[in-house]
């Protein structure tokens, strides 16, 4: 009897042992099937963000994103520094930083005579901005007329850097998120005469306004907050764009 029994022991061993053999392998590769899904899950839900965020190369940018990314100083250094300084220019810079970045045109409840209804300076705004006055006082630029928007951070940024503004409904938004070919067209016509008339001689005119505004005129959509574009007017209704600077690097010229 006990040879029957060593023998019966040993089939249910070998037995045994094959079916942990055979499932070893689909547990495992249960689980490297799902970690693949759950890695590949994740990039995917990432190249949204990459991007919308432009990449490497502009991936992702909008043409007037592209334009502002390509874009090529005509002057720079000390030559775009004494250009400024004999005066004759137009400077357009979109407000400096906000707290937030959202469309308050589009906004209802927005009020251009309420500031606490708008989009409001951040502190690096509020710091860009007296930088960027104090940089054109140490250099010896000169300015005459400050224009902007009827938006606080228009004219906020305008008074920090300045000491003075005007403002002018011209520079204003339409009150949309996205705009029509029309409106386009629309914002165009209102703010090229500000772009395209000469400052006297011997002055910079600034103009302190924002984004569609500026990209409706020229194509570039100019980024970030607080960037500036220097325009020169040619006298026939147009201009050539000489440069564009960071807030900071005014200081620097």
């Amino acid at each position: 009897m006990a040879k029957p029994l060593k023998v019966a022991e040993l089939f249910l061993a070998v037995s045994l042992a094959a079916t942990v053999a055979a499932c070893a392998p689909a547990i495992t590769g249960g689980d490297e099937s799902s970690e693949g899904a759950t890695t590949t899950e994740a990039v995917e839900s990432n190249e949204p963000i990459e991007s919308s965020e432009g990449g490497e190369g502009g991936e992702g940018y909008s043409e007037g994103e592209q334009a502002n990314a390509d874009f090529q100083d005509k002057l720079s250094g000390a030559e775009l520094l004494t250009a400024l300084q004999a005066g004759g220019h137009v400077i357009y810079f979109r407000h400096a930083q906000t707290e937030k970045d959202y469309a308050d045109q589009a906004d209802p409840s927005m009020s251009l005579s309420d500031c606490e209804s708008q989009r409001k300076l951040s502190d690096v705004g509020i710091q860009q901005a007296k930088d960027i006055g104090g940089a054109f006082k140490a250099k010896g630029i000169p300015v005459g007329d400050v224009i902007a928007s009827q938006y606080c951070r228009a004219w906020q940024t305008a008074d920090l850097a300045f000491g003075k503004h005007e403002k002018n409904p011209k520079l204003n938004f339409l009150p949309f998120e996205d705009y029509t070919d029309e409106q386009v067209e629309e914002m165009k016509a209102n703010v090229m005469p500000l772009l395209t008339e000469a400052p006297p001689a011997g002055e910079n005119k600034v103009i302190v306004g924002h984004d569609d505004i500026f990209e409706a005129a020229t194509g570039i959509y100019p980024d970030p907050q607080g960037i500036a574009y220097v325009l020169t007017p040619d006298g026939s209704g147009g201009f050539t764009l000489q440069a564009n600077l960071l807030p900071e690097e005014w200081a620097q010229l």
